[in-house]
């Protein structure tokens, strides 16, 4: 009830009706999967340096519409958070400006679900940009992966204590860890994650 009736507030609230689709019926077994790397851990200040995304129809990751992007920074960015995504300040020196790189990044969810891993912190990150120019939070239902994974773990387990470190969960399902570690291969390991755990009855 209450889930309605907030969802129905946050509609209300769209400040251009050009972006009225993101309210829309998602085609039917969609996704989008997708990661950003940020200057820092905090919404409130840090800020978006890249995002990758795919999409998934059915059991199939489309790579053919991949989507990746290199935003420019309001400032340089600092030694310690070059040292976690390996992204330079000259690596961004073509990045687009933000507002450019989220209308892309809308157009390309449109009103499909977003998968991810501790997905809640990439939409609050991406939420710091859509609320005070849209007024409205990302419409989009959310799936989180290492939800999926512990729910298909817990009752095989006593003591309910479940690893869910990304590359536990990845070496767990058989799965391939790809050696670069950016938005959009942690987005491609997510949606080979989120097709896997879809398609078995346990881990």
């Amino acid at each position: 009830m209450f889930a309605s009736f907030f969802a129905k507030r946050n509609a209300q609230n769209l400040k251009d009706e050009q972006y009225r689709f993101l309210f829309e019926e998602a085609p039917v077994d969609e996704v989008v999967v997708f990661d950003t790397e940020t200057t820092g851990l905090s919404p409130k200040k840090d800020e978006i340096l890249s995002i990758g995304a795919v999409k998934i129809r059915g059991n199939k990751i489309l790579m053919s519409e991949k989507f990746e992007l290199f935003i420019k920074p309001s400032r340089e960015i600092n030694e310690k958070s070059i040292k976690i995504h390996q992204i330079r300040n000259v690596d961004l020196e073509n990045g687009i400006d933000p507002h450019k790189a989220i209308v892309q990044f809308l157009h390309f969810i449109g009103s499909r679900p977003l998968v991810g891993y501790y997905l809640e912190f990439d939409i609050k990150m991406m939420n710091t940009y859509v609320k005070p120019w849209l007024g409205i939070n990302l419409p989009n239902p959310q799936i989180e992966v290492s939800g999926l994974y512990h729910d298909k773990k817990i009752k095989f387990i006593p003591d309910g204590v479940i690893d869910l470190r990304f590359d536990v969960m990845m070496n767990d399902l058989g799965l391939p860890i790809f050696g670069k570690h950016d938005a959009l291969n942690d987005a491609m390991m997510t949606a080979m994650m989120y097709i896997k755990l879809r398609n078995i009855e346990k881990v």
